[in-house]
């Protein structure tokens, strides 16, 4: 106990080890989709599923160590979504380069993340975000992972004529995420502690015997062999112009979704400091950094900040711990994926809408007698889930604010990161 009160300075930060391991479970159990999800989308590139789903685990946990034991922040880490699908089906694909060469821009986007963190810009970026901004990012994001949460509940399902429209309330799957959502938000109205994680214990048990979710013939697996991804990449494109907008185009949305993850979720944990900065940015940003290398290494897409660790610090996680015991369920999942594969999305969807819920609570801190700060956080907020994507909100929400701020005259409120940002953001826009 000495060493973890050293290590994670417990008591400092108000929590203590019941209250971390719970988080850390209950940010596994809504994110550890990824371990099935990622190998399945990266197969689609010709990529073993077995080895691929190691390095899943693997890479997830190495960079979620690191972010416990470097910045003592409870958030984790793995392979983004979204970012393997434009690596599966953009590149591979959709522009014939080989998935050893893609790697490649993996790696090659981690090394410049890792010198650009040791200059401090990344640190300088996150901290030079306005607070009303950041107000905006959080409650961005806390509509994205509710939106996310109603498709994987499937109340909001796909619709040609609109977008996008109600599911079948009729089923069972349906049936099940509502329940979990009320037994959730009725154990949060008790302030019953650990009630996300029970509310998705709950639904797995109950999906068995409806057969929403079916139970494991055995307990144990076989670890697959990483062999065929590990060392994999091909550098042999960087002569190609197109190996550097891939390069690009990883490098800019890792960059800004996990700003997005990590001004969003330390604000909702009231992690900033009085001045709006978050401390140890730097060693958060260098873990997300190295965790994209060490993915690339092992043969998996961009590893990074996962906005589920949100769902972590609802249940109470603070420190560093949260990340520890994250991280060591993913090696354990190795062992044990029969397991992880009973939880099923009606269980952990009604727990990222509910997180969602605690997220926008941040609105309440926004000025809403400054114009000038009020819409560009509007805009971050509408504009996130409906591009389905952090880091073009972000990118809406930083182009706005400067612009209103010069055009109403108080160009001096605006630091020159921001118009720098903006003024990447809009050439970004034009070029690519």
């Amino acid at each position: 106990m000495s060493f973890l009160e050293k290590q994670f300075r417990l008591k400092e930060c108000g929590t203590d080890v019941k209250t971390e391991v719970m988080a850390g479970i209950t940010t596994f159990m809504t994110m550890g989709y990824i371990i099935f999800v990622n190998p399945g989308i990266l197969s689609n590139a010709g990529m073993p599923f077995g080895a691929v789903m190691t390095a899943t685990c693997l890479s997830a946990a190495i960079a979620t160590y690191l972010m416990a034991f470097m910045a003592n922040y409870p958030i984790a880490l793995a392979s983004g979504m979204g970012l393997n699908a434009f690596f599966a089906f953009g590149v591979v694909l959709g522009m014939g380069i080989s998935w050893q060469v893609a790697l490649a821009a993996v790696f090659v986007e981690g090394i410049l993340f890792i010198l650009l963190t040791l200059t401090k810009l990344r640190e300088s970026v996150v901290n030079d975000i306005p607070m009303s901004l950041k107000i905006g990012i959080s409650a961005g994001i806390g509509l994205f992972i509710a939106f996310i949460g109603l498709q994987g509940a499937k109340i909001i399902v796909k619709d040609e004529a609109v977008l996008v429209t109600l599911g079948n309330l009729k089923s069972l799957e349906v049936g099940l995420a509502i329940a979990g959502f009320l037994i959730m938000a009725a154990l949060e109205a008790l302030r019953v502690r650990g009630a996300i994680l029970i509310g998705i214990l709950v639904i797995t048990i109950a999906a068995i015997p409806l057969g929403v979710a079916q139970a494991p013939e055995s307990l144990v697996s076989s670890i697959p062999s990483v062999m065929p991804t590990l060392m994999q990449m091909d550098f042999s494109g960087l002569s190609n112009p197109n190996f550097w907008i891939v390069m690009f185009s990883f490098f800019f949305v890792d960059f800004f979704d996990t700003v997005g993850t990590l001004v969003g979720v330390t604000k909702r944990a009231d992690m900033l400091d009085c001045n709006g900065c978050l401390p140890k940015a730097r060693e958060a940003l260098m873990a997300d950094a190295i965790g994209t290398v060490a993915g690339a290494v092992l043969g998996t897409s961009t590893v990074t900040s996962y906005v589920e660790s949100a769902s972590g610090v609802e249940v109470g996680g603070r420190t560093g711990l949260t990340a520890f015991v994250t991280a060591t369920l993913f090696i354990l999942a190795l062992f044990f994926s029969p397991i992880v594969a009973i939880v099923p999305s009606c269980a952990t969807a009604p727990a990222l809408v509910l997180v969602g819920v605690f997220m926008m609570m941040s609105l309440k801190d926004l000025d809403y007698g400054n114009w000038t700060e009020l819409v560009p956080a509007c805009i971050a907020i509408m504009v996130m889930p409906f591009s389905y994507s952090i880091a073009v909100g972000i990118e809406f929400g930083i182009i706005s604010y400067v612009a209103i701020k010069i055009l109403s005259g108080k160009m001096k409120d605006v630091s020159a990161i921001m118009i720098g940002l903006a003024v990447l953001f809009i050439a970004k826009e034009l070029f690519f």
